[in-house]
């Protein structure tokens, strides 16, 4: 008993210093772009959005009720979430049948994914607590062989779906995992429906809104996904199952799950893995889509790994925990250097960093395209500037404008993009328009007269998606009518 206390003790230590962690170089940089849409879209709440389930909306909009426009605050909870997904997965290996150090391999095992998930604030993180917490009553089911757990789950499952619509595939991965093993005798019960209508109470309001837009993020996901295989980012799938994890301890793990005599009651476990593995490969998924589905095998795993050193002298298990921390550990390094600003921009590590890591790229950069927009308004007649609107390309540029561009006397940003496009251009069509992130011969098409006026830059001198756009144009004397061409307007980022 004094040594599970002890571990838990330690496993909320090591989830503390993932926020610690957080704390200190999470502001360097700056806003990611995926946060500027985030940060849009907290200031206008809604049950839906077309991007995402609305929770890390909301989550969005607490963190500025609290801590104001603060990169810090505004990351809080998405390092909060991957701080309690780290202890559940510490706690599956307890319930594994693990000791402490069981316990502990498993949670550093994870603790990689909690610093780069919880790094940014973006619905991955939520989504993937989720997971874990599904995955963790699961076992707990399968443990205690009580149903009533079934409630854990279909909680975990509802409040997933309001998170990121992949938890239906992880739902999806628990009934097959039960149906082929033992386990499924636990799926003719009165508690599983009671599971499946709480997760339908949770994630209903998000439903009602779906069917009021026409299913929007069916559109929406499926644009995404034809987008991210033409570009070939489903190309590493496999590779990425093993550098984007501690592949030894979750091997491990997935085969104790399906075949060890001690794991005989967690064979779901394995075959639910099994099962999402070959979903996203079929389908063509993107590496990190099953990342959240490896917590639940490092827990197996390191329950026997702890097992197999029992059996051998102490001072050779000595040694061997001491590889399992350090691969761990090493792990746990390498995403701080390519996934944290730990070090100055202009600095070695700092410009490392940057090459390696996009989404570092895209935290650069943002006040200063806004500063220049201003300088191209200022730069206009008097008379030009009286019905003057600022069109983006992007998401990113569009929560740019929207964060910063008060300071300077800018409009907000009219966008067709996501949620920006629900917002549409205001009563009064514009006659000027400021064009950020458009290619000129697109913008040919529907205007009269585009004059390229300004190129993005940013003072570090980093090439990102913004340095590599084709720049800001003014543009009057649109061919058609406003109805028509935000009809045609790029619908989805």
């Amino acid at each position: 008993m004094r040594s599970s206390r002890t571990a838990t003790w330690m496993i909320l230590g090591l989830a503390s210093l993932t926020m610690i962690a957080h704390l200190f170089v999470g502001p360097a940089f700056g806003f990611h772009r995926d946060e500027l849409q985030t940060l849009d879209d907290a200031r206008h709440l809604a049950w839906g959005y077309v991007a995402y389930p609305p929770m890390t909306p909301f989550f969005g909009r607490l963190s500025l009720n609290l801590f104001g426009i603060s990169i810090v605050g505004f990351r809080f909870f998405a390092s909060l979430a991957q701080a309690v997904a780290l202890i559940l997965t510490g706690l599956m290996a307890r319930e594994m049948g693990g000791g402490r150090h069981a316990q502990l391999l498993a949670a550093a095992a994870y603790l990689p994914f909690a610093l780069g998930a919880g790094a940014l604030m973006q619905y991955v993180s939520f989504d993937n607590v989720c997971w874990v917490l599904a995955a963790y009553s699961v076992v707990c089911l399968l443990q205690s062989g009580d149903p009533r757990w079934w409630l854990a789950i279909g909680a975990a499952a509802g409040l997933g779906m309001m998170a990121k619509y992949a938890m239906a595939f992880f739902a999806a991965g628990i009934f097959v995992g039960f149906l082929v093993t033992d386990a499924r005798r636990y799926l003719a019960n009165k508690w599983l429906l009671a599971g499946c209508a709480v997760a339908l109470v949770i994630w209903a309001p998000n439903l009602a809104w779906q069917a009021e837009h026409r299913f929007v993020s069916l559109d929406f996901l499926r644009s995404i996904h034809a987008r991210d295989v033409s570009m070939g980012r489903a190309k590493n799938f496999l590779l990425d199952q093993l550098i984007l994890t501690i592949a030894p301890l979750w091997i491990a793990g997935f085969i104790y799950c399906l075949r060890a005599v001690a794991a005989k009651r967690f064979r779901a476990i394995g075959w639910m893995y099994l099962f999402l593995f070959a979903l996203f490969l079929a389908a063509r998924g993107r590496g990190y889509y099953l990342i959240a589905a490896y917590p639940m095998l490092y827990a197996a795993g390191s329950v026997w790994w702890e097992g197999r050193l029992a059996r051998i002298s102490v001072g050779r298990a000595r040694g061997k925990w001491r590889i399992a921390w350090a691969l761990a550990t090493a792990s746990a390094v390498f995403v701080c250097v390519i996934a944290l600003p730990v070090a100055p921009v202009e600095s070695a590590w700092g410009k490392f960093s940057l090459r390696v890591s996009e989404d570092l790229r895209e935290e650069i950069g943002w006040k200063e395209m806004v500063e220049t927009v201003a300088k191209v308004r200022d730069s206009l007649p008097a008379g030009d500037r009286g019905r003057l609107a600022v069109l983006t390309a992007n998401y990113g540029e569009a929560g740019a404008i929207d964060l910063y561009g008060g300071e300077y006397g800018l409009p907000l940003a009219i966008s067709r993009v996501n949620s920006f496009g629900e917002r549409g251009y205001g009563a009064s069509p514009p006659e000027t328009l400021m064009v950020v992130g458009f290619p000129s011969a697109y913008l040919a098409l529907h205007f009269a007269s585009c004059k390229l006026v300004a190129r993005v830059q940013n003072r570090y001198g980093v090439a990102n998606m913004e340095t590599r756009s084709p720049g800001i144009f003014v543009c009057q004397g649109l061919r058609e009518s406003w109805p028509e061409f935000w009809r045609e307007l790029p619908r989805y980022a």
